[in-house]
């Protein structure tokens, strides 16, 4: 599967916040987040909409260093507790992120903590920072939550990397996914192809598209797929199907809790 375009990045960070904002709608602003608990519903919002802006501005000024937050404009959220104030905060910072990352477009070089030092990434991962936390938001305000398949898929795509990455520069917890020859298969049932398998080698883990035996297999719609991969989701929800050594899949889980 490959990742989408950077127009389509920029399209779903707009998507997926008009989508966030409109679960924030007439919701409890100061109730817990339960997969983020030491956020409320508003705090997780402010935090989403000021990586946006911290985004933004290193898209708009070609930062080649990491930003400082607080030489961001408007970073800390706006200055009334009201809600519509929120939301207008959002809407106006999504909006200015994606216009400066759309004038910038994918290639220009500038600040990430990963290899890749160009726009691109930011727009891919603000696009996956606004999708998870819109399922965050709608577990604190009890509302339905369902993402585009392509954008799902993408989700786990990103995060297996972000995972590689971090194991590579000698994360504890991640260091230890490797080994004894094991495997994971996740599997979408409503989206034909939507299957990863990643296996546990002795140095590393790898990932592949592939419909293959594995040592635990977890079955479940794409989002849901997406879902527990990030940890919103636990594997014994009824939603999801888990075969094989459940054990491994809470292994991955919990060397992969970073983030």
């Amino acid at each position: 599967m490959k990742s989408l375009s950077h127009d389509r990045y920029c399209d779903e960070i707009l998507a997926q916040t008009d989508a966030l904002r409109a679960v924030l709608t007439g919701a409890d602003l100061g109730v817990t987040v339960p997969s983020c608990p030491d956020w409320t519903l508003r705090e997780l919002a402010v935090h989403v909409g000021g990586a946006h802006r911290w985004a933004g501005e290193i898209a708009r000024t070609r930062a080649t260093e990491e930003f400082p937050d607080d030489k961001v404009p408007g970073i800390e959220g706006p200055d009334s507790e009201d809600p519509a104030a929120l939301d207008a905060w959002l809407a106006e910072g999504a909006a200015a992120t994606v216009a400066a990352l759309r004038e910038a477009g994918p290639d220009a070089e500038v600040w990430t903590w990963v290899k890749e030092q160009r726009t691109a990434f930011w727009a891919r991962r603000m696009t996956h920072e606004t999708a998870v936390h819109r399922a965050d938001a709608a577990l604190a305000a009890r509302a339905p939550y369902e993402v585009d398949a392509e954008v799902a898929a993408d989700t786990i795509e990103e995060w297996l990397g972000i995972v590689a990455l971090a194991q590579e520069e000698g994360d504890p917890e991640a260091a230890e996914l490797r080994g004894g020859g094991r495997s994971l298969h996740l599997h979408a049932t409503d989206v034909p192809g939507a299957e990863w398998l990643i296996e546990l080698g002795d140095d590393r883990f790898t990932w592949r598209h592939a419909h293959e035996k594995a040592t635990v297999a977890l079955r479940g719609t794409l989002t849901d797929l997406m879902l527990v991969f990030n940890r919103r989701l636990k594997p014994a929800d009824p939603r999801v199907e888990v075969l094989g050594d459940a054990a491994l899949l809470d292994f991955w889980l919990d060397r992969s809790s970073f983030g």
